[in-house]
């Protein structure tokens, strides 16, 4: 295991990065292994210490909640082949036996006439821009390959783009460097006073309206709702959310469906519903694409003005130092990884690009979100933070890759995925999942948008 001495770089940066104490970076220690070790990247040091900062955040919220100083924050154990299986929870999971589908036929790297480009088609609006956008005869693996062989990579992802699908140019180099978080403000307003929360739960009682899709906000609010918090995930009617998504991020939460773009009283109705629940939210996690709730009053500029309480974690794909073409596009993991230069570093000897042992920038900045939300409740809340896909990868191949190996086991020896896998039942049936790092949820999801809009009782 590390130990105060032996402090592990990777929490050292990321708990600075969060405007932690220095001093308690040492205090998490980990043991065991994992299977990312594998590639070029240091995959590994990465879980691990977004794991171990959660963790961290999660034992200085308990700290303050019980009345006591940062100082008496205990050591904290972290277990890397929990780690390695939450990392990739959407590989483990089974929905009544079955394997879910995780990357549609045309997601995926194709050859253009000078380099590649990465496709995302997995929802069906996006596949049907895609579809459009290059003119297909048939929705085909096929048919993509030689729409796309004579053009640019760029001209690709342009063409996509602007049909409103998803396709990035495989980038050769690394993008520009993005912070791990960043501040937006601090209203100087103090949150909700917080009282005593039961050992290992240290989120109890807290109220988190969850506006994120697909995989990192999820992973966020999963794990806000499995140290006890009260999460409440909405959703336009109009943009469902993948059966086999929700059954693997929608641990720890529960899930209605606002429609705020409606027209006449319906839409006037869910409105005043949200603003209800934002008067009695502590925390709001969005995970759209910079503008796109802002034209709602829902950034985080606008929610701190009207409730300047609120801890409010905004994240995106791209990044938010630059208002250009990129910070507003759309983007998951798998296109950040081929457009931030991350594909290319684990390609092959054939010059095909490759891909990252789990959707780390995914789960990664996860777990920085839990983390930085924890940090300003322990604060007295009353700010606003963001975070992005691109930031957690600028990391990753800036600052982890020179921080040297990790202390401990070899990548790889040893570790077992089955102490870490669960069977639960669910909206969906029973399934096989990938346990918290941080404890058991108290049941299994529900289907999506099931629930009513309103919070539980306090």
């Amino acid at each position: 295991m590390t130990t105060s001495e032996e402090r592990d770089p990777g929490t050292a940066q990321a708990w600075e990065a969060l405007g932690g104490a220095p001093d308690l970076a040492g205090r998490v220690r980990y043991r065991g292994a994992g299977d990312l070790g594998d590639g070029p990247l240091p995959v590994r040091e990465l879980a691990r210490a977004t794991v171990g900062v959660c963790g961290l955040a999660a034992a200085e919220l308990a700290a303050v909640r019980a009345g006591g100083e940062v100082a008496d924050v205990a050591p904290l154990v972290v277990d890397e082949g929990a780690v390695a299986t939450a990392f990739v929870s959407e590989r483990h999971l089974r929905v009544e036996g079955r394997a879910p589908v995780t990357f549609a036929p045309l997601s995926g790297f194709w050859r253009t006439c000078d380099g590649w480009v990465r496709t995302h088609a997995n929802y069906p609006h996006h596949e049907a821009a895609l579809v459009r956008a290059l003119r297909l005869s048939s929705a085909t693996p096929e048919a993509v390959r030689a729409a796309v062989a004579g053009r640019t990579a760029v001209e690709v992802q342009e063409l996509v783009y602007g049909e409103g699908g998803l396709a990035v140019a495989v980038a050769r180099e690394y993008g520009e460097p993005q912070p791990l978080m960043e501040p937006v403000r601090v209203s100087g307003a103090r949150g909700r006073t917080l009282g005593d929360a039961p050992v290992g739960r240290p989120a109890t009682g807290v109220r988190v309206l969850d506006l994120t899709r697909v995989i990192a906000g999820p992973v966020a609010t999963r794990t806000l709702g499995a140290l006890g918090a009260d999460v409440l995930r909405i959703d336009s009617p109009r943009l469902p959310e993948a059966d086999d998504a929700y059954a693997d991020t929608g641990f720890g939460k529960r899930s209605a469906l606002l429609d705020l773009a409606g027209a006449g009283a319906g839409g006037a109705g869910d409105r005043a519903v949200l603003e209800g629940l934002l008067a009695e939210a502590d925390v709001v996690v969005t995970g759209y694409r910079p503008g796109a709730l802002e034209r709602y009053g829902l950034g985080a500029r606008e929610l701190l003005e009207r409730w300047p309480g609120l801890v409010v974690a905004e994240l995106c794909a791209w990044g938010w130092r630059e208002w250009g073409p990129w910070a507003g596009r759309r983007g998951f993991d798998s296109l950040v990884q081929a457009g931030y230069g991350i594909a290319a570093r684990c390609g092959g000897s054939d010059g095909a690009p490759g891909v990252l042992p789990a959707q780390a920038l995914d789960h990664g900045t996860g777990y920085l979100v839990a983390a930085g939300v924890m940090r300003a409740l322990a604060e007295g809340g009353g700010r606003g933070l963001r975070f992005s896909l691109a930031g957690t990868g600028s990391w990753l191949v800036r600052g982890l890759l020179g921080a040297g190996p990790v202390a401990g086991p070899v990548a790889g020896a040893g570790y077992s995925a089955e102490p870490w896998l669960r069977e639960t039942p669910s909206g969906y049936g029973v399934v096989r999942h990938a346990a918290s790092p941080f404890g058991e949820w108290a049941a299994g999801p529900s289907r999506w948008g099931t629930h009513r809009a309103v919070w539980l009782p306090r």
